[in-house]
């Protein structure tokens, strides 16, 4: 029996590639091969309060994700593969969101705004100390915010269910689809091959953020690797504890470029690749041969090394790390004026 082509609803559709997408997945799921009519659907069509959800396509690995601001859609990946869009609401005139590369600090089911008189932030991700944050709130199809990201209700619901502590979240003027590449731990370059096993075996023992079941008893560690200043900043949580001369051999823009450690299945870390590039002006150096590129001081290396765990975040970036970067708690934020 034929059936009409219908309008997508919020929820029932299936990422096909970057601007397309099945609508009614779930019921066309069913049908299997018989089905052979796809309906359709650019991205920039999208309604506000329309959003995909399907993380049966990727049920496992890293999650990430990317803001478009030009789009006004947030885009989830896992492990590379496009889990989800959704339209949103960012920063109005005078109230721009940020760009640049952040991780969650906070996450607050029922968090309510001490700067806008109690205003309630359902499903709070926070991303800044000083109030940028992915939550619930309205949508009314173009930037209205005081510069969080808005999201539909049920669609914040669900993301708050896959974010935890540092899941990278990537805001920028455009959009492209991240990538994933594998790589052995980059910032142990230097090591040797014994010294390596042994850090990796050390770090492989502790528990994924995800897994965490007091956040409270743990400390989340990310690495940021300023090119411009030669400078690598090792912060716990929210806080600056650690830092070095950083150097990032070779030729060509750096770009901005996020890393999870990941663990596999044979028991070993790995660095994954979840970077968004710039579409527009000179490309990036490719991450992999970044990743090789990276020389730490010894010292502060051997003091990363204790600090490992699996779903540690490495950021790179062409950004300076100066204060006028940093929230009021010294997060460093990697803003740019484009990204």
């Amino acid at each position: 029996m034929a059936m009409k082509p219908q309008k997508p609803t919020p929820g029932t559709l299936a990422s096909l590639g970057r601007r397309q997408f099945l609508a009614g997945g779930a019921a066309l799921a069913t049908l299997g091969p018989a089905m052979a009519t796809e309906i359709l659907l650019d991205i920039d069509a999208m309604q506000p309060g329309e959003f995909t959800w399907h993380p049966d396509r990727q049920p496992e690995g890293p999650v990430s994700v990317i803001v478009s601001l030009d789009q006004q859609r947030v885009h989830v990946y896992r492990n590379g593969v496009r889990i989800a869009v959704s339209t949103c609401s960012t920063g109005k005139p005078g109230h721009e969101t940020p760009t640049g590369v952040f991780v969650v600090l906070q996450k607050d089911k029922d968090h309510k705004s001490s700067t806008y008189n109690d205003a309630a932030m359902p499903n709070m991700n926070r991303l800044t100390w000083d109030g940028i944050a992915l939550h619930a709130g309205k949508l009314p199809g173009y930037p209205a915010s005081h510069g969080c990201v808005r999201l539909p209700m049920e669609f914040s619901e669900k993301l708050f269910t896959v974010t935890h502590l540092g899941t990278p979240v990537i805001i920028a003027s455009s959009h492209s689809d991240p990538y994933e590449i594998t790589h052995p731990g980059p910032i142990l370059n230097g090591f040797a091959e014994q010294e390596m096993e042994a850090a990796i075996a050390n770090a492989g023992d502790k528990l994924h953020p995800k897994d965490w079941t007091d956040t409270a008893a743990n400390t989340f560690t990310t690495v940021l690797v300023s090119g411009a200043d030669g400078m690598a900043l090792v912060l716990e949580n929210d806080r600056e504890v650690d830092k070095g001369r950083a150097k990032i051999t070779g030729n060509g823009a750096i770009g901005q470029h996020v890393f999870v450690l990941q663990p596999e299945q044979d028991g070993t870390l790995t660095w994954h690749a979840i970077s968004h590039h710039n579409l527009s002006g000179a490309p990036p150096r490719a991450d992999q041969a970044l990743l090789e590129s990276i020389v730490l001081d010894r010292k502060l290396a051997d003091r990363i090394a204790d600090r490992m765990h699996p779903g540690m975040v490495l950021i790179l970036t062409e950004t300076s790390l100066t204060p006028e970067t940093r929230s009021a708690e010294d997060f460093v934020i990697l803003s740019t004026d484009s990204a």
